[in-house]
């Protein structure tokens, strides 16, 4: 039994080894302060300028999703594309009729993603983009209908055999392809 629990917490110490950022000796430190500092230092590197309002967290997004597009198989220009015209890559943006964050999920669809913060823009562009390849999926690969489906839906596309005549859009499916060039 004790060489069970031995094995498991040597496995998860070399899984906190792998996935906890490497700093060189001359840094290292178990220091509370030291600790506290560079966290601090962190997170006022991703507070808003108080000049113009902006962050530094675009890159935070732009790296989020890259790694979903990575992981479920999406070309990362397209998914930055549908991310930009949705929010302009925003993690405060909310819709009109309440879709949220940088995809721009509605809530049930997140919920059927998996998604169980919508607010947080990790799991709100994971599960955009998973929902980006399902209508891929969906249409054979036809990018122009799966970002059409994106928008519109699924259901408006297979009855339209297109993308549906909504100037809404038709609009957005020109902008996302734009973008994705």
């Amino acid at each position: 039994m004790m060489s069970s629990v031995n094995q498991v917490a040597q496995r998860i110490a070399a899984i906190e080894r792998r996935f906890t950022p490497t700093v060189p000796a001359t840094q290292a430190s178990n220091d509370f302060a030291t600790t506290l500092s560079a966290a601090n230092a962190q997170l006022s590197t991703n507070s808003p300028n108080p000049t113009t309002g902006s962050s530094t967290q675009g890159g935070d997004v732009t790296k989020m999703i890259q790694i979903a597009a990575a992981k479920y198989g999406v070309d990362p220009k397209l998914a930055m594309a549908v991310a930009e015209a949705e929010s302009g890559l925003s993690q405060e943006a909310v819709s009109p009729v309440g879709a949220v964050g940088v995809m721009q999920l509605m809530p049930e669809t997140a919920s059927s993603l998996g998604v169980r913060n919508i607010n947080d823009p990790r799991e709100n562009i994971d599960g955009g983009v998973q929902y980006l390849k399902q209508m891929l999926n969906t249409f054979d690969g036809d990018v122009t209908k799966a970002v059409a489906a994106y928008n519109a839906g699924p259901q408006a596309v297979k009855n339209y055999n297109g993308v549906p005549p909504y100037s809404e859009t038709r609009n957005y499916v020109a902008k996302v392809l734009s973008l994705a060039k």
